[in-house]
C-alpha cells in the first residue's frame, strides 16, 4: 500500500498574525533556500515583512512553500512578490506554481489594476513569464545573483 502525500494549507496572512511556530518555520525555509541552497549571505530580515502579508503553504506543520507580498509604494509603485521559496523536497511537484498563482490572485483581488513589479533571479525568467511577467530591466548584481526586473499589468 502507497502512502498518499500529506496536503498542503494555505494561508495568507498578515506578519503580525503569524504564530511564533509559523514564522520561525517560515524564515528557516528562506534561510535555507536563499543563503545555504544559493551560498549568498545577506539581511534576509530587511524590515519589509512587517507590513507585508505572508503567503504560505504548510505541510505536516513545517512552511514548504512561501512569499511575501508588499503593498504598491512600498518596493515599487506597483505591488510586489518577492521572497519567493520552495522546499527542494517540494520542487518537481507544482507546488512553486500553485504558490505564484495564489500570489498573483492575491495581488489582483487586493490591488486590482496596480500590476506587480517583482526582482527575479535571471535563470527563472521563464517560470515567472508563465504568469504574464515580462522582463522590463537589463540584468544587474543583488547579492551576488544576476536579476532582472518584471512586471505583470
Amino acid at each position: 500500500m502507497h502512502d498518499l502525500p500529506t496536503p498542503l494549507s494555505w494561508h495568507c496572512v498578515p506578519f503580525e498574525s503569524l504564530g511564533v511556530t509559523q514564522l520561525y518555520s517560515l524564515l528557516r525555509l528562506r534561510q535555507e533556500v536563499f543563503v545555504l541552497e544559493q551560498d549568498c549571505v545577506y539581511l534576509d530580515v530587511d524590515g519589509r515583512d512587517i507590513g507585508a502579508l505572508q503567503l504560505f503553504a504548510q505541510q505536516r506543520g513545517e512552511v514548504v512553500a512561501c512569499c511575501r507580498i508588499l503593498a504598491p509604494g512600498v518596493k515599487y509603485a506597483e505591488a510586489s512578490i518577492g521572497r519567493v521559496c520552495t522546499a527542494l523536497s517540494q520542487r518537481g511537484h507544482g507546488v512553486g506554481m500553485a504558490l505564484m498563482q495564489r500570489a498573483a490572485s492575491c495581488c489582483d483581488e487586493l490591488y486590482p489594476g496596480k500590476g506587480i513589479r517583482i526582482s527575479a533571479q535571471q535563470y527563472l525568467k521563464a517560470f515567472y513569464e508563465r504568469f504574464g511577467f515580462v522582463q522590463t530591466s537589463d540584468v544587474y548584481d543583488e547579492d551576488g545573483i544576476p536579476h532582472i526586473e518584471m512586471l505583470r499589468t
